[in-house]
């Protein structure tokens, strides 16, 4: 879709099987009735005017047109030490973000660890990201305009400012960056028709196991410690001491707890991607918190999780 993003240091290594649905669908939480306003589509710098024009302002369009307008990065660039056969202008936040969600690629986390214990990112999604108070890849920033002025400056060249300004460097003003602030407090969360509006399931409309899979996220899982409803975020970071399990003494360290909701369809999972599915993920924290659930429980876990 994007022959521009094509790196030859780096390719996607994970199955399409594994990655979020392409192209992802956009909800606006000032129009829901709308439902996915993207009709189909990769939002562009080519579209998004026709598309966009009657259903947001002034404000969040011109937003959206910054998140869609490709500025100076480490490996998409000019110089020859670029990770691309042929220069570009570089990347758009919605390259990454495609419309306002994610495409499941990742970076590798430049400056908080010497290069072997470096973390694997994933792209997080960016619904929802209204309610959320912890961003970037060193998740040190704590409002969306920081978010957004910062992480070009820093994961977007490594940490290194010096080769930034080499590369031409982009550096938004406040206006700029509260209008593109304003377009990513839009990105709502997909539908989840069988929660209630404090985000717990309506048992009228559950299943047997959906239901049983709510008890047990909130009871004997230990879900609900992190991820408390209704929007399943504690904005907090967790260090689940997985250095426990390991032959070395190196674990993760302190992890941000991300929102569950629509998290059907966010794979893979966990901050590095390290868990493909959903399964994978109630398997993991079966292990690391010792829950010992049954393969009845961690399936109507599954199935609970599916309609948040």
């Amino acid at each position: 879709m994007f022959p521009r993003l094509e790196r030859y240091d780096v390719e996607f290594d994970l199955p399409e099987a594994f990655l979020p649905e392409f192209p992802p669908a956009m909800f606006l939480q000032n129009r829901p009735e709308l439902g996915d306003v993207s009709r189909g589509e990769v939002v562009s710098i080519n579209n998004y005017y026709n598309l966009f024009k009657d259903i947001l302002t002034p404000v969040q369009l011109d937003g959206l047109r910054l998140l869609l307008t490709p500025f100076p990065q480490e490996e998409f660039n000019p110089t020859d030490d670029r990770k691309t056969a042929q220069p570009t202008l570089g990347v758009t936040c919605l390259d990454c973000h495609v419309n306002g969600h994610t495409s499941g690629q990742f970076h590798i986390n430049p400056d908080i660890r010497p290069e072997q214990r470096r973390l694997r990112l994933d792209t997080v999604s960016l619904r929802g990201l209204f309610n959320q108070q912890i961003h970037g890849s060193k998740r040190s920033l704590r409002s969306v305009e920081d978010f957004t002025e910062f992480e070009q400056r820093t994961a977007y060249f490594n940490g290194d400012e010096i080769h930034a300004i080499k590369k031409g460097m982009n550096i938004l003003d406040r206006i700029q960056v509260s209008h593109m602030a304003q377009m990513q407090n839009m990105f709502d969360f997909p539908p989840a028709p069988k929660l209630t509006v404090t985000g717990r399931l309506d048992l009228a409309k559950a299943t047997a196991s959906e239901i049983a899979g709510e008890k047990l996220f909130f009871g004997k899982a230990q879900c609900s410690t992190c991820h408390p409803a209704p929007f399943y975020l504690d904005n907090q970071m967790h260090d689940l001491h997985i250095e426990r399990f390991l032959k070395e003494e190196a674990g993760d360290g302190p992890v941000k707890a991300f929102t569950l909701r629509g998290i059907k369809d966010s794979p893979p999972y966990f901050h590095d991607g390290r868990l493909l599915t959903l399964e994978d993920t109630v398997e993991f924290f079966n292990l690391i918190l010792e829950l010992k659930l049954t393969p009845e429980e961690k399936h109507d876990l599954v199935d609970f999780m599916r309609q948040l």
